[in-house]
Formats: structure tokens, sequence, C-alpha cells
């Protein structure tokens, strides 16, 4: 948890660099950075508390190519206050791809993930 007297953009981008981490460390510690009233909006259908968000990941993990998480590069990385921006690529499978992450209390309240295929 934050202090009375942390920044907002501390609490996010601990946030930020934990969910990222968390990817190699499995589903359990992924979906730590959410909790029942978290919000993942996607192009094809908005997930709603943890049980949804898991399930959303569980799909997308277990569906990417092993030779995805090589090609995984961040481009850029943007954190200002409660928000967080992220640009990724994993060519040949993602060209180009967006977050947005509303972080509060040290959990993702809301995120956008918008990718866009090579």
């Amino acid at each position: 948890m934050p202090s009375a007297i942390e920044s907002p953009d501390v609490s996010t981008k601990r946030t930020l660099d934990h969910h990222l981490g968390a990817f190699a460390l499995g589903l359990d510690e992924l979906l730590r950075d959410y909790d029942d009233t978290s919000i993942l909006v996607t192009p094809d259908k908005t997930f709603t508390g943890s049980t949804q968000i898991r399930a959303f990941f569980k799909a997308f993990i277990e569906g990417v190519d092993p030779k995805f998480w090589d090609a995984f590069k961040i481009t850029k990385t943007a954190v200002h206050g409660e928000v967080a921006y992220l640009v990724w690529e994993a060519k040949p499978w993602v060209k180009l791809a967006t977050d947005t992450l509303h972080v509060r209390r040290d959990r993702i309240a809301v995120q956008t993930f918008t990718p866009f295929s090579a």
C-alpha cells in the first residue's frame, strides 16, 4: 500500500512494473494486480472482476507461441498520476499494442488493451 505521502506516480509505476514482471511468474502473480472491482476493456469484450480477468489472461498466456515472449518489446511507457500508458510489440504476432492502466490503491482499477496484428 502506498504511504499517505507517496505520489500517485510512484504507486502507478510500481504497479506497472509488477504487472509486466508478473507474466514470467504465472497467472496467480499476474492477478495480484487486480481485484473484484477491476475492469479490462479489449476490442472484443469487457471483462469485469478477478474471475473474468483471470479467464482472459489464462487464454492469452496459453494461446501465444512460446517465441512470443522472446519477441516482446516495450517501445514506450508513460506514467502520469494514476494512469500508466504502455506501447509494445511482439513481431510477427503483434505489430503494435497499447495498454492504458488506471491504478488505484496499488491495483489496476481499469485497463484497456488494444493489439494490432502483424
